[in-house]
């Protein structure tokens, strides 16, 4: 069938002997259409190529069926927003999935977040928004309660209010990273933060202070370090704390392009990752289990997470005035001790 020939309710009803009004109820899983018929309905339609016409039903009822995700862009670092890329796969086939389509709005660091989602709310291009990078007080989440839209929040803000997020638990990664350092016999122990006013940093720092409160270990501020963390930046960072008259011994890594610079750093001084320096990162995309060091792994399941991420927003959608979904992921960690296991894997 030529794409312009797509089968419309009409075919469908009468191949059925159905009514028109039966057949659009089936399509929409209407409570009063048996599920048997619902059944007969969708093969058929998936048989004749049926395609819902999205846009006039948008005319009808307001809605765009389109959620729209605001993702900063690492400018000048590619390698940053390639680690985007698993969150984009999960919350495209979501929205797939429950009949909408995804759109990303891209912005750049220097954008104002705050303006950057009042010009989304004055196009009225979307039924419902995706933030994410969410700073103290983040003034979008109170934005976007006043203004009675439907969205969902990537990270969680420090404001005394009920929202609805998604958030990955950076402060139990950081906990764990920093209590499994010195079971090696860390005492050293550099941290890596990304930008210092993300949430997400707040809390990862919360948890090495615990770790270290609870072992009665001092923090050394010169050993906490935060920016974009490029593999550049990092391997720079690291290289000047290894040449300190008292070196870290271990290092808790903020993702990926953080490590890489922080290996290059190793290599250069012949240093060993696993014995000179235990190093433990968090890993978006899996990248940290195919390097050939010893290296612990906390993975983080982007791809899950932007699925969770399309799933609370289309309830808030269709349920505005119901619970407030909030959801925590955690880190799953790799001792990453066993190399000839990984490099079998």
């Amino acid at each position: 069938m030529k794409s312009g020939d797509m089968a419309n309710l009409k075919q469908i009803a009468a191949e059925l002997s159905l009514s028109v009004t039966t057949v659009s109820r089936a399509l929409k899983d209407g409570p009063e259409v048996l599920p048997s018929t619902i059944a007969r309905v969708k093969e058929a339609a998936k048989r004749l190529g049926y395609v819902p016409n999205h846009h006039g039903r948008a005319l009808k009822t307001g809605r765009t069926l389109t959620l729209t995700a605001v993702l900063p862009m690492e400018t000048r670092d590619y390698l940053s927003d390639l680690a985007k890329l698993p969150l984009i796969e999960g919350m495209t086939l979501a929205a797939r999935q429950a009949g909408y389509s995804l759109s990303i709005y891209s912005t750049t660091p220097d954008d104002d977040p705050v303006e950057s989602v009042q010009r989304l709310l004055q196009a009225h291009s979307a039924d419902g928004l995706i933030i994410t990078r969410l700073v103290s007080g983040d003034p979008r989440v109170k934005l976007l309660l006043d203004q009675g839209i439907p969205f969902v929040a990537f990270g969680r803000t420090d404001l005394d209010i009920a929202y609805p997020y998604v958030d990955i638990d950076n402060e139990q990664i950081a906990y764990e990273a920093t209590r499994r350092l010195m079971d090696k016999g860390c005492r050293r122990i550099a941290l890596q933060l990304l930008v210092q006013k993300d949430q997400a940093s707040a809390t990862r720092l919360a948890g090495y202070q615990r770790a270290m409160a609870e072992a009665g270990i001092p923090i050394d501020q010169s050993l906490i370090g935060d920016g974009t963390f490029t593999m550049e930046s990092s391997a720079v960072w690291f290289d000047r704390l290894l040449t300190s008259p008292d070196p870290p011994t271990g290092l808790a890594c903020a993702n990926e392009l953080g490590l890489l610079g922080a290996l290059h750093a190793l290599g250069r001084r012949g240093l060993v990752p696993g014995r000179d320096v235990h190093i433990i990162t968090r890993d978006n995309t899996r990248l940290a289990r195919f390097l050939p060091a010893k290296i612990g792994v906390h993975s983080v399941d982007m791809a899950g997470v932007g699925r969770k991420l399309v799933e609370v927003l289309e309830r808030r959608i269709v349920n505005p005035l119901g619970s407030v979904e909030t959801v925590l992921f955690k880190g799953e960690f790799d001792p990453g001790e066993d190399l000839d296991r990984k490099k079998s894997d």
